[in-house]
């Protein structure tokens, strides 16, 4: 596939996605979101890829090696040129279509922060299914100190991730977290130094790789849901999945290697 402002690769049954504007601190701009969507929509159906893991790219300079997973809209970018308000629509609902695609992936999507991720590099961490962060790699959103807004579903998303109270506070102060902080408060779920980062992103990555695709599917779609669902729903939709997966080679797998005490080998059919 052709790719711009994105690398990507594949380890194993892991895809890797590197945000790939190093020079301006993989800060985000139109073709940025038109490349990943290129590499969601190629890989969605790809039974070889299991899963997906998005980080930032790192960089050389004179003095050392830099990171970045994301530093938001590339505000340079946008001084350049007057959009219209229809092209300024246009943006906005090109960058929440891609975290959309991000949030409704059916595979688990592991997001590794290896530096500083604001604005929309946020919008886009959040939307993947677990964080994980650099030590030094730190989070935060600036958006009310920039006359602006968020978006990428923050205002729903954050609150049921961190509980309402710490959500407005994020949002109002625009304070920053490093990935201990962000740890502390339910955000991410490790934070490690920047060099074990990826490496422990993979590794997670392949574990949830090995269960059964099928059965992974149901559980993002059914979390991603619940939440806003009452329980008979919740309870109908639970069981309509479960006689789904029962009626799957991997349902029989996953009972043929519990009897015989071994490590399943799921086919996602």
């Amino acid at each position: 596939m052709k790719l711009e402002t994105v690398l990507f690769d594949q380890d194993d049954s892991i895809g890797i996605i590197r945000l790939n504007r190093p020079e301006r601190m993989n800060a985000v701009i139109e073709q940025m979101y038109l490349d990943l969507q290129i590499v969601l929509d190629r890989t969605r159906n790809d039974s070889s890829i299991r899963a997906l893991v998005l980080t930032g790219s790192a960089w050389k300079r004179a003095d050392g090696e830099k990171q970045a997973f994301c530093a938001g809209a590339d505000l340079k970018a946008h001084a350049a040129g007057e959009r219209s308000p229809w092209q300024r629509r246009e943006y906005i609902f090109l960058a929440h279509e891609t975290t959309r695609l991000i949030y409704e992936f059916p595979k688990p999507v592991i997001v590794a922060v290896n530096g500083p991720a604001r604005g929309a590099g946020t919008e886009m961490a959040l939307n993947g299914d677990f964080l994980l962060m650099a030590d030094t790699a730190t989070i935060g959103f600036p958006e009310t100190g920039l006359g602006t807004f968020v978006g990428g579903g923050l205002t729903s998303i954050l609150p049921k991730l961190i509980g309402l109270t710490r959500a407005k506070e994020l949002i109002y102060t625009g304070r920053m977290l490093d990935g201990k902080a962000a740890v502390d408060i339910g955000l991410a779920i490790k934070s490690v130094p920047v060099e074990q980062l990826l490496p422990e992103t993979i590794a997670f990555a392949k574990e949830l790789a090995e269960k059964s695709p099928i059965s992974m599917a149901f559980a993002k779609e059914l979390i991603r849901l619940g939440s806003d669902r009452d329980l008979k729903t919740v309870l109908l939709a639970e069981a309509e999945a479960i006689l789904a997966c029962m009626n799957t080679d991997d349902w029989h797998e996953g009972i043929a290697s519990f009897n015989e005490k071994r490590k399943p080998e799921f086919k996602g059919r």
